[in-house]
């Protein structure tokens, strides 16, 4: 049995990220261009987000791509679009940084090119990972057991909170 605890309530997932997404223009200022891959599935959400508001305050073009893989047991990895990585800032996106497995791999076909800047960002982080993966961009960061999991709700396209699975002893 587990125990769920809300950490983020649809509200406050939108404020943090709007504030990601204007950190993201100012670090990124005078860019001519950003590529956002979302891992799929809520990762995919969070980009799609995070696109919106960068739009408003964003003077560049953005791309949003969508990256597939077994996030339990990474192989395959499929971007899509296809897209040129060379010279290029990109984004990668996932909803929840819990060990930090996902977005080490999801790496794994962008180092087979020569992007100009790889960032992170996850709307959700735990303190202790298992992967040496330093998310730039942090909705909230919440330090957990090992036994403790996060995940972020999504309904369509949108982002209506966050909860932490806690065992029941």
């Amino acid at each position: 049995m587990a125990n769920k605890k809300y950490i983020l309530s649809k509200e406050t997932a939108e404020k943090k990220l709007r504030r990601m997404a204007l950190e993201v223009a100012e670090r990124n200022y005078g860019e001519q261009q950003l590529v956002l891959i979302g891992i799929k599935d809520s990762g995919l959400i969070v980009a799609h987000k995070i696109f919106n508001y960068l739009k408003e305050v964003f003077k560049g073009e953005v791309i949003v791509a969508s990256l597939s893989m077994d996030k339990k047991n990474p192989g395959a990895i499929l971007i899509e679009p296809v897209i040129d990585f060379n010279e290029k800032i990109i984004l990668l996106i996932d909803d929840v940084a819990n060990s930090g497995k996902a977005m080490l791999y999801a790496l794994k076909p962008l180092l087979e090119t020569h992007p100009k800047k790889i960032q992170t960002l996850a709307l959700v982080e735990r303190t202790h990972k298992s992967f040496p993966i330093d998310v730039d961009y942090v909705g909230l960061s919440i330090s957990t057991t090992l036994d403790e999991h996060i995940f972020v709700e999504v309904q369509g396209t949108d982002v209506v909170g966050a909860w932490m699975e806690t065992p029941i002893p």
